[in-house]
């Protein structure tokens, strides 16, 4: 088994959101990865005391030792103990009921002798290398298939001037209705204090013989794919493979610099924090 990890924040003056870890049994035989991407919320209260980063690593860490010592546990199962676990750790000082309360989406995956079990919530990505070469992106679409006004809404976010005030109104308002669409019927789902959301994950269960390699990635890093269109996934885990993690980082960051406004690829925002976890099982 061979494992790599990297992860870098977006901004160096502010805490990195992600989360990433591998963690191997006793016995030698099987594992478990946990990718997570924090929500970052917009300014202004959010009903917790905490950041983002902070529980992004409770949460990341109770789903790793979950999912890690608790095979007969599925990864759903799993990742709705590690939510009740996290919630009750800061329900009598935060309103884990804020629409804007910490969260995170989620990559997880778990290997036996046998089996390769996965779960996705939300828009970070897991690609499956198989044995015969191919590669298959398990990737929860469903925040990218907003209704078509918020989708219209996030386009003219896009197309004003970074660092404008029109820019700055517009994103409050294309927040507003983002948020009303999160963890709601014929919205997104993301990992935050309702333990019932793991039950909408992406999930399924591949023969560890037919798996090469696994890679999951943080939204910061899949970028390079989605965003600025530098190559397949299957040229993303070649990349990975060869390179290493950092490498990926470090293309999408060279991507961002030669684009700092999104002009000609429009985003969210100019740099984002990126994990890369790299598993030949």
């Amino acid at each position: 088994m061979h494992s790599a990890l990297a992860t870098a924040p977006g901004d160096p003056q502010h805490p990195n959101e992600d989360y990433a870890s591998v963690a191997l049994p006793a016995s030698g035989q099987g594992g478990a990865l946990v990718l997570l991407d924090g929500v970052t919320p917009p300014e202004g209260d959010y009903g917790c005391v905490h950041p983002v980063s902070w529980f992004t690593a409770r949460l990341g860490g109770a789903m790793l030792e979950l999912s890690g010592s608790h095979p007969d546990m599925t990864l759903p199962e799993a990742l709705s103990a590690a939510i009740s676990r996290t919630a009750a750790i800061h329900r009598d000082s935060c309103d884990l009921s804020h629409v804007r309360t910490p969260q995170a989406t989620v990559v997880a995956v778990r290997w036996s002798e046998d089996t390769v079990e996965h779960l996705v919530l939300s828009d970070s990505a897991l690609l499956l290398e198989r044995t015969d070469g191919s590669v298959q992106p398990v990737l929860d679409s469903r925040l990218d298939e907003l209704p078509p006004r918020a989708r219209a809404q996030r386009d003219a976010v896009r197309a004003l001037p970074r660092g404008s005030a029109e820019r700055a109104a517009a994103g409050r308002e294309y927040g507003r209705a983002v948020e009303a669409l999160r963890n709601a019927e014929g919205g997104f789902f993301t990992a935050a204090a309702d333990p019932s959301v793991a039950a909408r994950a992406v999930t399924g269960t591949t023969p560890r013989a037919e798996v090469r390699s696994l890679t999951a990635l943080s939204d910061g890093a899949s970028r390079w794919v989605e965003v600025f269109h530098q190559g397949s996934w299957a040229d993303c885990v070649q990349l990975v493979t060869q390179q290493g993690p950092q490498a990926l980082i470090d293309r999408v960051r060279a991507a961002e610099a030669a684009d700092p406004e999104g002009t000609a690829h429009p985003r969210g925002k100019a740099r984002d924090d990126a994990a890369v976890i790299h598993v030949v099982p």
